[in-house]
């Protein structure tokens, strides 16, 4: 399943991420708010626990998230901002990371470092902003499966309808929650219109 957002806040966002006048800065700030809202909605049904907490009327049993059960792994070094929007809202939550490489010939990517937690039982956020042909995604998701996720929620914030399509048909139990679907890929497999390269734009890297 496939869920592209709807709401105005996160489409009025990802065009703030086109916009070349964009600093690094603001690039960063502006995916981490578009993570948090869009992981709302992909845990809008997660388990809950009851907790005990103190209220200013005292002791009171309240649900919450069980933040135990879930790992967030974003795929360095543009899934970076993402984790850092998500952990503002869901502080208790454990990390893992993948750091990916794409090779800018063949558009393949190759995982050269990894440091994941224990994932029996786990759910893990994926969380990678691009989907061009989805191949990290694909190679990050086969990874994650092989370490025992017990399921698997792909946050991203700009995808090619091919890139989506492919992830899906490799992984159909992995739901997707993609803030904006653009129009195509192009030559080079770069999303059209697209955003430029989003760890470039993140960390200021550009050549």
């Amino acid at each position: 399943m496939y869920k592209e957002s709807t709401n105005v806040v996160v489409k009025h966002l990802v065009n703030r991420l086109r916009d070349v006048r964009t600093a690094s800065s603001e690039f960063r700030a502006t995916i981490e708010e578009i993570s948090r809202i869009i992981a709302s909605e992909a845990l809008s049904d997660f388990p809950t626990i009851s907790q005990n907490i103190t209220t200013w009327q005292g002791s009171l049993d309240v649900d919450v998230i069980e933040v135990q059960k879930l790992v967030l792994v974003p795929i360095l070094r543009a899934g970076e901002p993402m984790l850092t929007g998500i952990l503002k809202t869901l502080p208790y939550a454990r990390s893992g990371f993948l750091a990916m490489k794409r090779d800018e010939e063949t558009a393949k990517s190759r995982l050269f470092y990894e440091n994941i937690p224990n994932l029996d039982g786990k759910t893990v956020l994926l969380l990678d902003p691009m989907v061009a042909t989805g191949g990290s995604l694909i190679d990050s998701i086969d990874y994650l499966k092989n370490n025992g996720a017990k399921k698997i929620i792909s946050l991203n914030v700009l995808g090619s309808p091919f890139g989506v399509k492919r992830v899906q048909e490799a992984h159909p139990d992995v739901d997707i929650y993609i803030a904006q679907i653009d129009e195509r890929l192009d030559e080079n497999n770069y999303i059209r219109p697209g955003l430029g390269d989003a760890g470039d734009r993140a960390f200021n890297t550009a050549n």
